[in-house]
């Protein structure tokens, strides 16, 4: 079957972007004067996007969809549960393997909650249970606001020897709680606007993560984070990030077999329970980690990250096609 020119993946210049600012932190990081003014633009940024995204979701939309609960608590098992306790076991391989500093990354990725576009796109695309992704990706990121820094705090100090106190949740409430609230209230006045801007807004979130992505790596340009990492350990960091993501889609798409879920809740649940947010984690990791060299923590979330889009790109254009096999008057 020749393949139409629609079929074929463009270039992902999110994904080249988040690749180029890391760069240039690297060769040009902020120095001086220039710290404070960056730091003070992030934090800005940061109350900017979440509250963006409260003024966004739709409540009425997401309690609607939450009559289907057996979906939506296998997609946030696998999100809150199941992710965190491999996070968890992460652990056997330190120090042997991977740096401390690089576990508190890893296990970073394992605490925080769903993507939402693109879950609900690689679920469209394959012919999913749409409605079901857009609930779930949503309460993930949600309830993300609340549990990730739970999970950090219970988990992160026992498990990597960094502290996460009391005052760092509060930041996290003031600069990601509080605007994603307030993006909620909003909606009467901001509703419309932002569904109607809906690209060009997608744009905005994009240069927030790429300026948030500078700062945390001319932060840990400053903190020398090159010098307390090797080339091996962090080839092997890649290595678990694939590993980790090739378990959690195996295991998302037999787990929802076993519970004996229809072929559109499969694959919903395949693409929102192993998805993990840079737009939510990155920011969250820049408030909690704060002296902490937050370049090196995030970097195996940017990793996952990108993984995770190729990866899902691919199977969710082989599921299409096997559905478009099957159904072929549409």
């Amino acid at each position: 079957m020749t393949q139409t020119p629609g079929r074929h993946h463009p270039i992902n210049w999110f994904l080249v972007g988040i690749v180029a600012s890391a760069v240039v932190a690297s060769i040009l990081p902020a120095h001086g004067v220039a710290v404070p003014v960056v730091d003070g633009l992030v934090n800005v940024l940061v109350f900017w996007l979440f509250l963006l995204y409260g003024a966004r979701l739709q409540p009425s939309e997401t309690l609607a969809g939450l009559t289907h609960w057996r979906l939506h608590l296998t997609i946030l098992g696998c999100t809150f549960i199941v992710f965190p306790l491999i996070g968890i076991l992460l652990q056997l391989l330190v120090p042997w393997a991977i740096s401390p500093l690089l576990y508190l990354g890893l296990l970073w990725v394992c605490l925080v909650p769903s993507t939402v576009q693109s879950s609900i796109n690689f679920t469209s695309i394959a012919h999913g249970n749409v409605p079901g992704a857009i609930v779930s990706a949503t309460t993930s990121n949600l309830l993300g606001t609340f549990i990730t820094p739970v999970l950090a705090f219970l988990l992160v100090s026992s498990h990597s020897g960094v502290t996460i106190s009391a005052s760092s949740i509060l930041d996290v409430a003031l600069q990601i709680l509080l605007p994603f609230v307030l993006g909620q209230l909003s909606r009467p006045l901001t509703a419309r606007f932002v569904t109607e801007h809906r690209k060009p807004l997608k744009f905005v979130d994009n240069g927030v993560i790429l300026v948030v992505v500078y700062s945390a790596f001319s932060s840990g340009m400053r903190e020398h984070i090159w010098s307390i990492t090797s080339g091996p350990q962090l080839a092997v960091t890649v290595l678990i990030c694939l590993v980790l993501l090739a378990v959690m889609l195996w295991l998302t798409w037999a787990l929802s077999g076993w519970l004996h879920f229809p072929r559109a809740d499969r694959v919903a649940i395949q693409f929102c329970g192993t998805k993990k947010s840079l737009a939510t984690g990155l920011p969250m990791a820049t408030v909690l980690f704060t002296g902490q060299p937050v370049g090196l923590i995030v970097l195996p979330l940017m990793i996952f990250h990108m993984a995770q889009l190729i990866a899902c790109g691919w199977i969710a254009e082989r599921y299409r096609q096997q559905w478009d096999a099957q159904h072929p008057g549409g």
